[in-house]
């Protein structure tokens, strides 16, 4: 037993070292995960802003220039522009000079006036159908705030929207946690995936393989560090949501301590066995995107998981990053209760058991 924690040590520091002596190794552990923190949190978002606006007033009256008003006020447009025609407002549509066209109707004062429903006709460019469709709620939002101001029937029914954990619907307290999972993942899959392969070209594996080490403490070995590098890599990302973009964390920290050594463990047995297949760094690599692209598509970290067809539904339930973004977006803005994680957690722990067991026999067959 204790002959076998010595080896188990020894490969420990050696893997350790490998990655801490080499200046590009520790440049790639540490600048790329933060850079790519700090770019995807402003640029991976369904936020509309800055929008071209075209609006064919039929109206005329001092509720309709009103309207117009206030979308060109509103944060998200950028420009508003008054036609004079309907084929002026396709025109512009056309060339893609704006976004969507409005059209206020001839009677959209008097039905103001009256109290009476509005109807606006909005045109929206399906060329950039996600973008229009945002934009179309957000003007639609425009006009039942004006709506509501000067007294019609919206108001009168006293309609009040709120939104759970996330009020102000700010984006980034949905995009930055999910980051940190998606780059801690990411980086462990790399790390692993490129040790075995690396002793590989460097010559290394076959001293390895005539060691004393059975294919068990190899595989820990291996594992140990990348998960030690994953969980504080991952433990940055998660302090800088919380300090620099100010989102709030409301879970308990010690559950989110308990579920990233796990989930990256669970990422590490993946990157393992595509390292013990692969037979230089640069198939590692390869291997290891053609995996990470998949997992985050079907994580619900950019579209729902149930917005997905069943089969791929059921595909999903052993990507361990969908399980481990329940948790982290639940602990942060929702609190999420310590069963409801637990919950999640059993099937990352079966992930990692099969992934490591598949990344063992592998490597126990290059042994035999």
């Amino acid at each position: 037993m204790m002959a076998s924690i010595h080896r188990l040590k020894t490969l420990l520091v050696k893997e350790l070292l490998s990655y801490l002596r080499d200046p590009r190794t520790r440049l790639i552990l540490i600048g790329p995960p933060l850079i790519q923190l700090l770019v995807f949190s402003f640029a991976v978002t369904l936020e509309v802003r800055n929008v071209d606006i075209a609006v064919l007033d039929r109206d005329t009256g001092r509720q309709g220039v009103e309207l117009v008003e206030h979308l060109d006020a509103a944060a998200f447009t950028s420009t508003v522009r008054v036609v004079q025609s309907g084929e002026e407002l396709e025109a512009l549509i056309d060339e893609r000079k704006v976004l969507l066209g409005v059209s206020v109707p001839e009677d959209f004062s008097r039905k103001i006036v009256n109290g009476d429903t509005v109807s606006l006709q909005l045109l929206l460019d399906g060329r950039r159908a996600n973008a229009a469709q945002v934009s179309s709620s957000y003007v639609a939002s425009v006009a039942s705030a004006y709506s509501q101001q000067i007294g019609t029937q919206t108001q009168r029914t006293g309609i009040l929207v709120r939104h759970w954990f996330n009020p102000n619907l700010l984006y980034a307290w949905f995009i930055v946690p999910s980051l940190s999972g998606v780059l801690a993942l990411l980086m462990a899959m790399l790390v692993t995936a490129l040790s075995i392969a690396r002793e590989r070209e460097l010559g290394t594996f076959e001293q390895l393989l005539v060691s004393p080490f059975s294919a068990t403490e190899i595989i820990i070995g291996k594992s140990l560090p990348a998960v030690l590098i994953g969980a504080v890599l991952g433990t940055v990302m998660v302090l800088a949501g919380v300090l620099i973009f100010r989102v709030p964390f409301t879970g308990n920290p010690v559950l989110l301590a308990i579920t990233l050594p796990l989930f990256i463990l669970s990422g590490v047995g993946i990157g393992l066995s595509v390292s013990a297949i692969s037979t230089t760094q640069q198939q590692a690599i390869l291997g290891a995107f053609a995996i990470i692209v998949p997992v985050v598509l079907t994580s619900g970290f950019a579209t729902p998981v149930e917005n997905m067809p069943q089969w791929l539904q059921w595909v999903s339930v052993v990507n361990p990053l969908r399980w481990y973004l329940v948790i982290v977006q639940g602990l942060f803005l929702k609190s999420l209760p310590a069963a409801e994680v637990f919950r999640n957690l059993l099937p990352l722990m079966c992930i990692a058991v099969v992934s490591l067991s598949v990344a063992a026999v592998i490597v126990r067959r290059k042994l035999e």
